[in-house]
């Protein structure tokens, strides 16, 4: 037994001893890596672009005092009462409600729409192709080369929206859309759907493509009519593709500014001035960006809120 051992010893001190496993990581483990060298990239971007701006804007809501300097923001006392004053500002909760009223609405016409134009783009009609490309053209065509063509089209003189109106017998005499505060939210929401609803059209449709043409074949055969074929086969198929178009457009339409400013720059009276034009009116003609900061943090809390009071909704219809 002891000559055996000593054999050993002396097999391991010529060998250098017994040899030990490198370590090397999982699988998993150098996936995940992987990943976060591939994601690294894009998460510098975000820094630079999204968080540093956000610190910026956060920072300049308070300080006191009114510059367009930005290196000048740091010698400017920190406070409160650019919240403050917004908070107790009257136009701000006029502008909240105008925003309300504009986000709800168009979330409303896009839905409508997308959801009228998807059902119609899913039948066998002749060029169909060439109708879904053109029904998604309103939708990367930037907001103020859109207005040029709204205006135009709903001019109190010789706009064609009023020519139709008066055709079919709807109004007597032209509408100034723009110059009414009655009627300037309702010109400045139709371009704002126009654009939305391509969206709406395309997320809608993706989901009645799934639906099998036999259950509308069997809702026939019951005797279900359109009404109760769409009630009972369409929605519960789109619902809730539905439920994130809503959100997804609603979002951006809170915060949409091209449109409302191009066309009225908040007027006729503040009839269209929503957040993001108050914004703009406080930084730019009013010079007052430590104001315009602190309602753009407001702002941002507020469609952070909405968003974190969906979130349930959205997880259990999709988690």
């Amino acid at each position: 037994m002891t000559l055996v051992t000593d054999d050993r010893r002396r097999a391991g001190a010529h060998t250098g001893g017994p040899r030990r496993s490198r370590w090397r990581p999982s699988l998993s483990t150098r996936n995940n890596l992987l990943s976060y060298v591939l994601l690294a990239p894009s998460l510098a971007m975000s820094l630079v672009f999204i968080a540093f701006p956000i610190y910026m804007i956060v920072n300049l809501s308070l300080r006191d005092g009114k510059t367009m300097i930005m290196s000048e923001v740091g010698g400017l006392p920190l406070t409160l009462d650019n919240y403050d004053t917004v908070l107790s500002d009257p136009e701000t909760w006029h502008s909240l409600r105008i925003s309300a009223v504009y986000t709800l609405a168009a979330v409303a016409g896009a839905i409508v729409v997308g959801l009228v134009t998807a059902l119609l783009i899913r039948r066998r009609l002749p060029g169909r192709r060439w109708l879904r490309t053109l029904i998604l053209i309103p939708w990367p065509i930037p907001g103020s080369i859109a207005t040029v063509g709204f205006v135009w089209m709903l001019d109190g003189t010789y706009g064609v929206v009023n020519y139709l109106l008066r055709a079919i017998g709807v109004i007597d005499e032209n509408i100034a859309w723009f110059f009414d505060p009655q009627t300037a939210l309702i010109g400045v929401l139709m371009p704002t759907v126009w654009s939305a609803y391509p969206l709406c059209t395309l997320m809608l449709l993706a989901s009645l493509q799934s639906v099998p043409d036999e259950l509308y074949e069997a809702a026939k055969v019951d005797g279900a009519g359109p009404v109760l074929q769409f009630r009972h086969v369409t929605w519960p198929a789109v619902q809730n593709t539905a439920v994130l178009a809503m959100i997804v457009t609603g979002l951006w339409t809170f915060t949409t500014f091209d449109f409302v400013y191009a066309i009225t720059r908040g007027g006729p009276d503040g009839a269209t001035q929503t957040l993001a034009v108050a914004i703009y009116n406080q930084a730019f003609r009013f010079f007052d960006l430590p104001h315009a900061s602190a309602l753009g943090v407001v702002t941002m809390a507020l469609a952070g809120s909405a968003l974190l009071a969906l979130f349930p909704v959205v997880r259990r219809r999709f988690f």
